[in-house]
């Protein structure tokens, strides 16, 4: 059987989401560590948990990208799809408070940039999706 040879970018996509994924980790174990002493601990231990196991999920998929698994694709292709939309809901807020329009449109032009990426057919094939 062929060594499949692992895209650059989706290299530097994993390495991307395992960062986001650390970071997340920490924003979520300082959320529940804070909570106790804000007063108001349930609110911010569900949010905490909410965001440990969103960077578990990161590293997660960041490790089915690295190792060209198929269920990582599909999952990040999801991600992506749902981060896109979550902004473009969003874009119609921002322009009327001014607040993050900017990063709004900075944001689903990156997610879709990847999602033209995984899209490609060198790409696709390492993760062993078909070529159409």
């Amino acid at each position: 059987m062929q060594k499949r040879t692992r895209p650059r970018g989706v290299t530097i996509i994993a390495i991307l989401i395992v960062i986001a994924g650390i970071l997340t980790l920490f924003v979520g174990i300082g959320t529940v560590a804070i909570g106790p002493l804000v007063g108001i601990s349930l609110a911010f231990v569900v949010f905490g948990a909410i965001a440990i196991a969103v960077g578990i999920a990161y590293l997660v998929m960041a490790f089915g990208l690295l190792n060209g698994r198929g269920w990582a694709w599909t999952i990040s292709t999801i991600v992506l799809i749902i981060g896109i939309i979550m902004n473009l809901v969003s874009l119609p807020r921002a322009i009327v408070s001014g607040s993050n329009f900017s990063g709004d449109i900075v944001s689903i032009c990156i997610s879709a940039f990847i999602l033209y990426y995984l899209y490609r057919p060198h790409v696709k094939s390492y993760f062993g999706r078909t070529i159409f």
